[in-house]
């Protein structure tokens, strides 16, 4: 890890010296220590107590690069010397062309439950699509980016895929004031060949967001709806927090869709300075697209406090659930605390 860091400062001032660039580093330190109990619900079936603490995975070190007022860019990396982004962007004047790995236009954070490493309530009910290498256009408040379709399912193992088109993401943001709005929308397909049969899997995501600020109190919320959105967003309808849910069922014969609704909503109230309270509800639902299936969910509530020592150092407390709901799937209970400091 120091060869790393000594490789990555040594090539910033080469490209400092070459450039002129102005190079801002930056890094998030983030330590989980949170006792849960998971239990199998109406399994008879009960996990021992649990005391997780170590390096959370989205601690990380990057960059922000200006190499002038048109062209920009960043990297970031993440535990176990991951790439977590690395993108450059050109402002031509009418707009941004972004080329590169980072958050793509389908990521709306309103939540910040901490369980889970920074869990935010995504896998139940929130709305992201993660980091992803990709072309981006900016025009104001409007993304779109094209980008490789992610290839996923459950039952039967397809033979071969084949992609003949990039999937899309699009977003539109405004904001009024106190009030902020986000609509967005995903769409990818891709051939999977069973045997002799060559099927579609098709994926589509819509998804509305909104959020407010009165004085010290704050509200953000999203929904969203589609068809295998497994593909693009992350799910979870297990309690497992794994976020592998929502996929189309491929048989010998063909593809049984998977359509998909989620929500979520988070509230705060920031005291002062060093204390804000928060609490958040999310729900996820699937259901295959066949007769006699059933639908399957999973929810996740919490409350927590940050509490700020000093700028950039802070720790959050909380306690929550997040619960697969179904007989046979897992339910975790948990408290604890996030430690986090920013430099």
């Amino acid at each position: 890890m120091k060869k790393l860091m000594v490789m990555v400062a040594a090539l910033a001032m080469l490209a400092s010296s070459a450039y002129a660039a102005d190079w801002n580093f930056y890094g998030s330190a983030r330590v989980a220590t949170f006792y849960s109990q998971t239990d199998v619900i109406n399994g008879g079936t009960d996990n021992n107590y649990q005391y997780a603490e170590g390096v959370q995975g989205n601690s990380r070190i990057g960059a922000t690069v200006k190499v002038s007022d048109e062209l920009t860019g960043g990297f970031e990396y993440g535990t176990g010397v991951n790439v977590r982004k690395l993108y450059g962007e050109w402002n031509f004047g009418a707009g941004k062309l972004l080329a590169g790995q980072t958050y793509t236009p389908l990521n709306w954070f309103y939540s910040d439950q901490v369980y889970g490493g920074d869990n935010d309530l995504l896998a139940q009910g929130g709305l992201y699509s993660g980091r992803e290498g990709m072309l981006q256009l900016t025009f104001g408040g409007f993304k779109v980016a094209v980008l490789n379709p992610a290839k996923a399912n459950d039952g039967v193992v397809a033979a071969s895929t084949e992609v003949k088109m990039p999937g899309i993401e699009a977003s539109y943001s405004m904001k009024i004031e106190n009030f902020g709005v986000q609509i967005g929308a995903g769409y990818q397909t891709y051939d999977a060949k069973v045997g002799v049969y060559e099927n579609d899997v098709t994926s589509y995501v819509i998804a509305l967001g909104a959020n407010a600020t009165f004085g010290a109190f704050y509200v953000g919320a999203n929904i969203y709806g589609g068809q295998n959105a497994g593909n693009m967003i992350a799910i979870d309808t297990n309690g497992t927090n794994a976020w592998a849910g929502g996929y189309a069922t491929l048989t010998a014969t063909d593809v049984v869709d998977n359509d998909a609704f989620g929500a979520m909503i988070a509230a705060g109230f920031k005291l002062n300075d060093m204390f804000n309270f928060e609490v958040g509800y999310g729900y996820v639902e699937t259901e295959l697209d066949v007769a006699g299936s059933t639908t399957d969910k999973a929810q996740s509530y919490y409350l927590n406090s940050t509490i700020t020592l000093a700028p950039g150092v802070f720790f959050v407390p909380e306690i929550g659930t997040i619960d697969g709901d179904e007989n046979g799937q897992t339910q975790t209970d948990y408290v604890g605390i996030k430690w986090q400091i920013n430099f």
